[in-house]
């Protein structure tokens, strides 16, 4: 009977006309049916076993609707244009010569693929090592709109660190000009030595020896642009060892991308999507 419909011809309960017609399906596997909202009247779904029945009515056992697949990763937004996740550390954002399938990327293509078939296209990148707010776009073109307008759609970045040391002042702006070596090691040059210019704001949200808390703002997006900033302030970003960090308190880099902010390219309606800081990083430093 799952799958088909049979006409009511006498007034019966609904209990009562499944099991005549169910073709051998035991009281309980109908009950089961019942619950898991499987059985319909007149296109509707009916639960309750003595729902009374009238001539002409139709009655269906559908089968199980196909369950919808679950994102790897908490979803902080989603609608037809855009998907925004909270990444976890220790993932890649997109594949690389090393890795190929473990990334974020990968793994809500599939989510998407199999919620209904659709697709997610790369806006921006955090590192491996760094959690926080991801941006996908669903079509190519609005990931064109992003990428070719990301200055001027992108009203905030920001971020939280936790530092090593005690930070002074309360808040300060750092600025520099960086360059990248050929294994890939961003570092900062005096001026006039073909470097890019960068520019970090930051303000103290709390200490607890040995570490500061530290909510950053971007005003330029340049690679590895904080743990340089943090390190030549003499402040590493604990768990940074690459750039002179000597401490790994949670096992990780303590970096979160925990605001994100834009203007959407249609009708120019200002979002922002936020992700909380990481419990470790409340642990360190009590706020």
């Amino acid at each position: 009977m799952e799958g088909q419909s049979y006409l009511v011809q006498v007034p019966c309960a609904l209990l009562p006309f499944l099991l005549e017609n169910g073709q051998g399906k035991s009281r309980n596997n109908l009950k089961s049916l019942l619950k898991w909202g499987q059985i319909w009247v007149d296109g509707k779904p009916v639960k309750q076993f003595d729902y009374s029945l009238q001539p002409g009515q139709r009655v269906e056992i559908r089968p199980p609707e196909p369950a919808h697949a679950a994102c790897p990763f908490p979803v902080v937004y989603e609608d037809e244009e855009i998907l925004v996740v909270d990444k976890p550390a220790g993932i890649l954002t997109i594949a690389t010569e090393r890795e190929k399938d473990r990334t974020v990327y990968r793994q809500v293509n599939e989510y998407l693929q199999q919620k209904n078939g659709g697709r997610v296209f790369i806006v921006h990148r955090l590192d491996r090592d760094t959690s926080g707010v991801l941006l996908f776009a669903k079509t190519e073109a609005v990931k064109r709109l992003y990428q070719d307008n990301w200055a001027t759609l992108v009203r905030r970045r920001g971020y939280l660190a936790v530092a090593e040391g005690q930070v002074q002042p309360q808040e300060g702006t750092v600025r520099s000009e960086l360059c990248e070596t050929k294994t890939h090691l961003v570092y900062s040059v005096p001026p006039g030595q073909g470097g890019k210019t960068a520019v970090t704001h930051y303000r103290v949200l709390g200490r607890q020896a040995p570490y500061t808390l530290l909510e950053l703002d971007l005003e330029t997006g340049r690679k590895n642009q904080i743990r340089v900033h943090l390190s030549d302030l003499g402040h590493p970003v604990a768990g940074d060892k690459q750039y002179g960090a000597t401490t790994n308190p949670i096992g990780r880099l303590a970096l979160h991308a925990n605001v994100l902010e834009l203007t959407r390219p249609v009708g120019n309606a200002p979002v922002a999507f936020y992700a909380l800081a990481p419990e470790s990083f409340r642990k360190l430093v009590r706020i």
